[in-house]
């Protein structure tokens, strides 16, 4: 009984100062949120007074709603879009023969090994040529045709688990290949669904330097340009910029854990062969 005891408490011993760096910014930014202006760098860590004037500040002085809502819709489409793209490409690509089927699959793969920084002169210029830049709808294109190849990559290795012999059950049976997909095929890969949301949205929802490139009309931006505005080049409303940081990952906290289990069950998935 001293064996399995001693070994939880040194793997608590070394994780627990890992647990602490890693919480320690975000409870810096919560508590910085709540104190006053004047106490940000002279002040103690815990504020001796806590206001709540920085999220009313931080609510108003950006139009916070509007730009909140830009990118739930922004982000929403973009994981929707990845994640029809990718569960069918990864279908096809585990599941189905069909002419130059691994020549294309590294075709696709070799898109991610283009840094999207040197993309984005290219991107800016065909944005243009089609008549889609400063606009959401184009900005829609880059995220999910940029994101898909990765997710369709993720998606392919979850479809690979699973036997053959399901799929050739189905089709027996008279199923097409699309109901396969839909009925059999899908609902066993909600661990992997579960991993490409959760990766989506994350890049999503804090990317930054496309769509400050992109969109050049300030309504249509999403949280987290908008939210850089707030730093001057003279001063910064500390209060006010951590309090929208913030309310930024309420949403990101949300969704990760609606999705935990299935997160680390997909993460989990292959590491155990049968």
């Amino acid at each position: 009984m001293r064996k399995p005891w001693a070994g939880k408490s040194f793997a608590t011993f070394v994780l627990f100062p890992f647990c602490v760096l890693m919480a320690f910014p975000f409870v810096w930014m919560l508590l910085t949120s709540l104190r006053e202006q004047n106490t940000i760098f002279n002040g103690p860590i815990i504020p001796r007074k806590l206001t709540g004037t920085a999220y009313r500040d931080a609510w108003t002085s950006i139009e916070f709603p509007l730009h909140f809502w830009n990118s739930v819709w922004i982000t929403s489409v973009t994981v929707i879009g990845v994640l029809v793209f990718a569960t069918l490409s990864g279908y096809a690509f585990a599941k189905l023969d069909f002419p130059f089927r691994n020549t294309l699959f590294v075709l696709l793969l070799t898109t991610l090994m283009m840094p999207s920084t040197a993309l984005i002169i290219p991107l800016y210029l065909e944005l243009k040529s089609f008549g889609l830049l400063d606009s959401q709808a184009g900005l829609l294109v880059l995220y999910i045709s940029g994101s898909a190849p990765f997710a369709m990559f993720l998606m392919r290795a979850f479809f690979q688990t699973l036997p053959d012999e399901l799929i050739e059950a189905a089709r027996v049976d008279g199923g097409s290949e699309l109901t396969i997909f839909r009925r059999v095929i899908l609902p066993l890969t909600r661990p992997g669904i579960a991993t490409v949301v959760i990766f989506q949205f994350l890049s999503t929802w804090n990317e930054f330097l496309i769509a400050n490139t992109v969109l050049r009309n300030t309504d249509s931006l999403p949280l987290q340009p908008v939210l850089f505005t707030l730093m001057g080049q003279y001063s910064t409303n500390w209060p006010a910029l951590t309090a929208g940081l913030t309310l930024s990952v309420v949403p990101v906290v949300i969704v990760y854990v609606r999705m935990q289990r299935q997160f680390v069950a997909g993460m989990m998935l292959g590491a155990v062969k049968n």
